[in-house]
């Protein structure tokens, strides 16, 4: 019989600290639409209709790979290799359907099954091999990516079909269709998250693993699922985004990671773990996304728009440890 777990942090239930909680979680979605009325003043084609669904389209994969990654960070864990499963499951999707000849469904359902087993991989090697994650997966992040190289011989996969451009540039009802992969997954996740025993698991191991272990859940075998789930979501955004360019690039993908964790932690989830939901790190990627599409806007070159990016993730990174000194 499972023990009742003990992860609530004394003081928590105060109104004070409540409140307090209440809007912290609310800066980002602040932060946001702050910078949405500054753009929309200063430049007049940012707020309309066809430029809000260019930024949705432009932040969807991105998004996608946020719901796993968020998992893995409130575990305490990280997972580096997200990038390189993008370009490694959308070369083997194009080359199943342009060399093999498989039919479009199967050759998705192949791409994205390779980016859950090389997240199960990343799964063992944190909880078997006992190697830390940033360890772990900085080595599958060169381990995945030298397969697409090896797979393709460095040359991008063409000759693909013209249906299988619908699930990355397609339209339903006027909104692209990776949008609503975007929300689904989205939904999916804050589901598991927030109404499921693997939610309660993934924020009680990253809360206190000691006490998790204590209270009865194999932490092994969740570490292994979250980072299954991290590996097919990276899986699923890397077909899509073969789709969206119809082409297998082995290179896609190319520093995805650090984007994804960026947009997890300005989102509201901790780099420490035990803190985290799929909405803060989606809005997170809106966030930048919209800093991204606002700075094309103003002519703002892409070198000053790292720079920007950067400032920010060292502002949320700095904003989140101390509130851990807070309290602690």
């Amino acid at each position: 019989m499972e023990k009742q777990l003990v992860t609530s942090i004394p003081g928590d239930s105060t109104p004070t600290h409540t409140l307090r909680r209440f809007f912290e979680k609310l800066a980002p979605f602040l932060f946001l639409i702050f910078i949405m009325i500054i753009l929309s003043v200063i430049s007049p084609n940012f707020l309309t209709i066809r430029n809000l669904l260019t930024i949705l389209l432009q932040i969807s994969i991105v998004g996608i790979i946020t719901v796993g990654e968020t998992m893995v960070l409130i575990t305490a864990g990280v997972d580096l290799s997200v990038g390189s499963i993008v370009g490694l499951s959308g070369v083997l999707s194009t080359l199943l359907m342009a060399d093999v000849h498989f039919p479009i469904w199967l050759a998705v359902i192949g791409g994205i099954i390779v980016g859950g087993l090389v997240g199960m991989v990343n799964g063992v090697l944190v909880t078997k091999v006992k190697l830390p994650s940033f360890i772990s997966t900085l080595g599958m992040m060169g381990v995945a990516r030298g397969f697409a190289l090896i797979l393709t011989g460095g040359v991008t996969v063409f000759n693909l079909p013209d249906q299988f451009g619908w699930i990355g540039g397609g339209r339903f009802a006027g909104i692209p269709v990776p949008v609503y992969f975007l929300v689904a997954v989205g939904i999916i996740g804050t589901f598991v998250l927030n109404r499921t025993r693997l939610g309660r698991y993934t924020y009680a191991i990253g809360s206190n693993s000691e006490t998790a272990r204590l209270s009865g859940i194999n932490i092994s075998k969740y570490l292994v699922i979250i980072y299954a789930i991290a590996g097919t979501l990276s899986g699923l955004a890397g077909v899509i985004l073969a789709s969206r360019i119809i082409t297998g690039e082995p290179t896609a993908g190319l520093g995805y990671e650090l984007d994804v964790i960026a947009a997890c932690v300005i989102g509201g989830t901790s780099l420490f773990g035990g803190e985290g939901t799929v909405l803060g790190s989606m809005i997170g990627a809106a966030l930048m996304g919209v800093i991204r599409n606002g700075s094309d806007l103003l002519n703002i070159s892409a070198f000053w728009q790292q720079v920007i990016i950067g400032i920010i993730i060292w502002g949320a990174v700095a904003w989140d440890s101390y509130r851990r000194r807070k309290v602690g």
